[in-house]
């Protein structure tokens, strides 16, 4: 499960940060340190989420 998790990772995790910083953007903070933070923000809860999506997946396989 972990394999298939890092995998979904690189996804998901990039997906939340992208997300993140856009709406960061759009709420109008527009210099270095909120969008930092918006990416960090995303790519920790990226963590847990891909971690689920992985659980689920390989429950759904047995």
């Amino acid at each position: 499960m972990f394999r298939l998790a890092t995998m979904l990772y690189s996804i998901i995790g990039t997906s939340f940060a992208g997300s993140f910083v856009i709406a960061a953007l759009a709420t109008g903070y527009d210099t270095l340190i909120p969008i930092l933070i918006a990416a960090a923000a995303g790519a920790v809860l990226g963590v847990p989420a891909s971690i689920y999506v992985a659980r689920a997946i390989t429950a759904n396989i047995r």
